[in-house]
């Protein structure tokens, strides 16, 4: 009979380590649906997604080396996926930040929201612009500083805290609009 032998997710990154592309393989395949989980959030589609999962992954390899395994590979893979998309976004942020800043909304609760899933919320994200999805992303779910935000993205801290608010307000109105229609 075969038995199947279980590597370690450390047996994986040492021999990542040495640069052998089957183990670059295997960590790749093991955190595949991980990254692109994270990658979704932060692309304006799939294949953008995949394009930031592929990227993020040839930059882990190349850096590999420098994992600290003291640390979670989990944590480390996503800080490189975050900045691996915000990297890709930065540009097209540029050109979407010279909107004028003024007049941003008030926050307003909204319940509708313990209904939705998970799809929907990726629906109702993709609604948002991409500098306010961005914003949204890295604040309300990653953890970031509206301080490390506007170091990120190379813009005033003032103006992550006016896209994170008109992002929330999109999101209500958009979950208003809906709760309307099917309410």
């Amino acid at each position: 009979m075969h038995q199947q032998l279980r590597i370690t997710e450390e047996e994986i990154i040492g021999q990542c380590k040495t640069g052998s592309l089957k183990y670059q393989e295997l960590l790749y395949k093991q955190f595949y649906g991980y990254a692109m989980g994270i990658s979704l959030r932060y692309s304006v589609n799939r294949d953008d997604a995949m394009e930031v999962v592929n990227d993020a992954f040839i930059k882990v390899f190349n850096a590999i080396n420098n994992f600290n395994s003291d640390k979670p590979f989990k944590a480390w893979l996503r800080t490189i996926l975050v900045n691996t998309a915000i990297d890709r976004r930065r540009k097209d942020l540029k050109f979407q930040l010279n909107v004028e800043l003024e007049n941003a909304m008030p926050a307003i609760s909204v319940n509708g929201i313990e209904t939705l899933n998970v799809q929907d919320i990726l629906k109702l994200m993709n609604e948002l612009p991409t500098i306010q999805m961005t914003i949204f992303n890295l604040y309300e779910v990653d953890g970031y500083s509206h301080d490390e935000i506007g170091q990120l993205l190379a813009i005033p801290v003032s103006s992550s805290r006016v896209y994170l608010s008109r992002a929330k307000e999109k999101l209500r109105n958009v979950i208003r609009s809906e709760e309307q229609k099917h309410g």
